[in-house]
C-alpha cells in the first residue's frame, strides 16, 4: 500500500517496502531527486546515475533535482548538473529551499518588502523573484530575517546583524536547519548549525521552509506540477520524513548516508515505500515483501524477530534480504523503533555482497 492509499486508508504505520509490477519510472510521473549521495558525491557523478536518469527521462518521467542548500542558484546547480553529463538540464528542473523560503515569506510580508539577507546568492535570488528586496543590515527596516546556509566562510557579524533584527521583533525564516552538510574533507557544520547559534543568543524560533518540512514540499510540487511524485533520497530524516509529510511515495538509495542498521530501526517516518542500491532503481519494478505470519519474506530470503535479534536465512540478492529484515523490523517497531540486534544479519548480508 502506497503512502497516499495508506493514509486515506486510515492504517497504521508501514511495517514492510512496498513491490512494483511496473518500472518505477512508469509508475510515477516525476522523480524529486536529492543531490548529493543520491545524484553525486563531492564532484564526481555516482556511479549509474547519469544513465538512470537518462533512460528514466527518455522513458517519460520528469526529472526535478530538490536540494536543502541555499547557498547556490538554480543555474549554478543546473550547470553542475550539466557538466556531470545530466542534460539537458536547465534552472526550471531546480528547486531549493532558499525558493521554498523566499515563497514563505513573500506570503506574510508585503510586497517589494525588504528582508535582511544571512546566506548566500542563491537566497538573493530566490528574494528577488519572489518580489522582494534583500538588505545587509538590521538598520535596513527590513520586515523579515532570512537565514541560510552562505558558506565556510561566513563573518560572525551577520549572525549579530540576524540577531539584532530580530530582537527587535523582526520576523525569522530560515532555509533548513540540517546541522552537517558533507564536504570533500568530511562533515562540516551545516546551516542549521548556523541558526542555532541566532536561537541560543535570542531566545527565538524560526518558521522553517526546508526538507523535511511541509513548504518545501508545496514549493516543488507547484515548480514541477508532479500529480504521481517519487521522492529519491538517501537521508531518512530528510528525504523520506519529507516524503511521509507530504504524503507522496519515497525510494531510499543506500548510495549516501544510510545504512542497514539505521534503516531497520527507523521509526514510521523514516520508513521508505521502496529500498534500492542506486538510481537503477527507477528503472525496475520492486519485489514483493511478503508476511506469512511471523515470517517476512523476499526472493530467496526469509526474516523473522526473535527474542533478542533479528533473523534471517535463505540466499540470494543481498538485496533482497534487507528488504525482508526491514518487514520484520518494522513490524517489530510497530510506531517506534525496532530495539531488536541487527549486527549478524548485517554481517551476513555485507559478505554476501550488500
Amino acid at each position: 500500500m502506497s503512502q497516499s492509499e495508506r493514509e486515506e486508508a486510515g492504517s497504521g504505520p508501514r511495517v514492510r517496502p512496498d513491490g512494483s509490477a511496473r518500472a518505477l519510472s512508469e509508475a510515477y510521473d516525476t522523480a524529486l531527486l536529492d543531490l548529493d549521495g543520491v545524484v553525486y558525491a563531492g564532484g564526481h557523478a555516482i556511479d549509474h546515475a547519469v544513465d538512470a536518469l537518462a533512460t528514466a527521462r527518455d522513458g517519460g518521467m520528469a526529472l526535478a533535482y530538490v536540494t536543502n542548500n541555499a547557498l547556490r542558484t538554480p543555474d549554478a546547480v543546473a550547470g553542475h548538473l550539466t557538466e556531470l553529463g545530466i542534460t539537458p538540464t536547465g534552472a526550471e528542473d531546480v528547486i531549493t529551499s532558499a525558493q521554498a523560503v523566499s515563497r514563505l515569506i513573500s506570503e506574510q510580508v508585503p510586497e517589494g518588502a525588504r528582508v535582511l539577507v544571512i546566506g548566500g546568492e542563491g537566497l538573493r535570488v530566490a528574494l528577488r523573484e519572489r518580489g522582494l528586496v534583500p538588505v545587509e543590515s538590521a538598520d535596513d527596516d527590513p520586515a523579515a530575517v532570512a537565514q541560510g546556509y552562505g558558506g565556510p566562510d561566513m563573518a560572525w557579524s551577520r549572525f549579530a546583524e540576524a540577531c539584532y533584527a530580530i530582537a527587535r521583533g523582526v520576523p525569522w525564516f530560515a532555509s533548513n536547519t540540517d546541522l552537517t552538510i558533507p564536504s570533500g574533507r568530511g562533515i562540516a557544520p551545516g546551516n542549521g548549525a548556523a541558526v542555532e547559534v541566532v536561537r541560543i543568543a535570542t531566545g527565538a524560533d524560526p518558521q522553517v521552509a526546508g526538507k523535511p518540512l511541509p513548504p518545501m514540499h508545496r514549493e516543488t510540487v507547484l515548480r514541477t506540477g508532479a500529480k504521481t511524485p517519487l521522492v529519491v533520497g538517501d537521508r531518512l530524516d530528510t528525504d523520506i520524513e519529507g516524503a511521509f509529510n507530504g504524503g507522496v511515495d519515497s525510494l531510499l538509495v543506500l548510495t549516501g548516508v544510510t545504512d542497514g542498521a539505521q534503516l531497520l530501526a527507523a521509526p514510521p517516518q523514516h520508513r521508505p515505500t521502496y529500498v534500492d542500491r542506486d538510481l537503477r532503481g527507477l528503472l525496475r519494478g520492486q519485489p514483493d515483501v511478503e508476511d506469512t505470519g511471523g515470517e517476512v519474506r523476499c526472493g530467496g530470503w526469509t526474516a523473522s524477530a526473535g527474542d533478542d535479534a533479528l533473523e534471517l536465512t535463505g540466499e540470494g540478492d543481498p538485496l533482497d534480504g534487507l528488504r525482508a529484515l526491514c518487514g520484520a523490523a518494522w513490524a517489530a517497531g510497530g510506531d517506534g523503533v525496532c530495539e531488536l540486534d541487527s549486527v549478524k544479519v548485517l554481517e551476513r548480508l555485507a559478505e554476501a555482497g550488500l
